[in-house]
């Protein structure tokens, strides 16, 4: 007999992702997804020990020896959800710009104007530690009602030394009280801050010399991002922070060739970068240099679709080009304030032209190899955090089809049920 914490079966389809711990999938194998039908799952100590057909994991003796059991009851089981690209901790929210965008007024004109993400400055730097806390914790919560079971989460609402560690030391304590992964991000490259307008020199002098050595100092984050596009940062100011904030131990990301092209995908690439961002103006010289980089595109279909511009990420042009794509929410207040990644899914498959396959590899394994994650999360197989959902339907297939439901019943983090079960 052979033991574990919790097993799980009469999984009418095991969804597994297996195979691609060591580097994410990219062109035709992003369509591989390990189904198993009538599949198993055996947890101990929070770790995935078997995975497969239930016949094979019931003649093993996992059922017999479980501490709990749990009937999926026909549902599909999927890795959680990855949620690589979110804005999680905020304060105030931007209704009256939304419906600005409406009546057609264009995202960086409201940004020149000091709206946008300036306004969320304004409300962030306002708000107590305490009032970012309850909101995030809200969000998050909210979010993993939804299957999400990792996320990013940058900060970049402050823009200034005292609200840019009050956002990261939030994410921290975030991560250390919710059953949920939440990996910190410095984005204090976000925008110009309204006092810096007229200095920009000063206020990169600023990043580079007062708060990156603070927040390296502090371990308050892994990553650091930069917004490079027309008005905000330029090339050669993005490379100048992602070059210093790596010598401190922060890996470099960016929202990279998201309105206008100025080769962010090739600085991502240059600067040996995580993850590009966005990348809906993308060049094919810029998907060239990031499939021999291995930057995986991080793409952002709920942004596309707030702000009705019309235009996608070419996801079918990165895979056949050989880059490796996962998809993210960019959950935040202004330009799209979603968290479904089931919605995500159905956006990628109905505007970007993913395969269904190509869309659940990427909220799964190659998110969580846009986190440096990959060896750890992802995928459902011996040695993996166990980490998975149930969802209430018949076929993986339909998770874009029923579009803006919520059919996650289960949620399993770290082998412990947070929700359903």
């Amino acid at each position: 007999m052979s033991s574990c914490d919790l097993y799980i079966d009469q999984i009418k389809q095991l969804v597994t992702v297996k195979g691609f711990s060591q580097q994410a999938a990219r062109g035709a194998s992003q369509q591989e997804i390990g189904l198993i039908e009538d599949g198993a799952v055996a947890i101990r100590q929070g770790v995935i020990i078997a995975a497969g057909p239930k016949k094979e994991l019931e003649r093993a003796g996992w059922k017999s020896g479980a501490g709990r059991y749990l009937n999926a009851g026909g549902m599909i089981a999927l890795p959680g959800f990855i949620d690589p690209h979110t804005h999680l901790v905020f304060a105030g929210s931007r209704e009256e710009e939304f419906v600005a965008r409406l009546r057609g007024e264009d995202y960086l004109s409201i940004l020149e104007q000091g709206g946008g993400i300036l306004h969320t400055v304004r409300a962030t730097r306002s708000a107590s530690a305490e009032e970012l806390f309850r909101a995030g914790k809200k969000w998050a919560l909210r979010l993993s009602e939804m299957g999400t079971t990792t996320l990013e989460a940058k900060s970049g609402y402050g823009l200034d030394f005292v609200t840019e560690l009050k956002q990261l030391k939030v994410i921290r304590e975030l991560n250390q009280s919710l059953p949920l992964e939440l990996v910190p991000t410095y984005l204090g490259a976000h925008a110009w801050p309204e006092e810096y307008q007229a200095d920009h020199p000063g206020y990169l002098q600023f990043i580079i010399k007062r708060v990156l050595p603070e927040i390296a100092r502090l371990k308050l984050a892994e990553f650091c991002d930069v917004f490079c596009e027309k008005g905000v940062f330029s090339r050669q100011a993005s490379k100048l922070l992602l070059e210093e904030a790596s010598k401190l131990g922060l890996k470099p990301k960016l929202h990279a060739d998201e309105i206008n092209n100025l080769e962010g995908a090739e600085l991502a690439a240059e600067v040996g970068a995580v993850s590009a961002d966005h990348l809906v103006a993308v060049s094919e010289k810029g998907l060239k240099a990031m499939a021999a980089a291995g930057v995986i595109a991080v793409l952002l279909p709920g942004t596309s679709f707030i702000l009705q511009k019309g235009h996608y990420a070419p996801a079918r042009q990165m895979i056949g080009a050989g880059v490796p794509v996962a998809l993210a929410s960019d959950f935040n207040p202004g330009s799209s304030p979603v968290g479904s990644m089931a919605l995500i899914v159905s956006l990628a498959v109905i505007k970007m032209g993913l395969a269904v396959e190509e869309a659940i590899t990427a909220v799964t394994i190659n998110a969580a190899h846009a986190l440096d994650r990959g060896e750890r999360l992802g995928s459902i197989e011996p040695g993996k955090q166990a980490d998975l959902i149930l969802l209430e339907l018949d076929d993986y297939r339909q998770i874009p089809y029923y579009f803006g439901f919520n059919t996650v019943k289960v949620v399993i983090k770290k082998g412990r049920l947070i929700k359903g079960g």
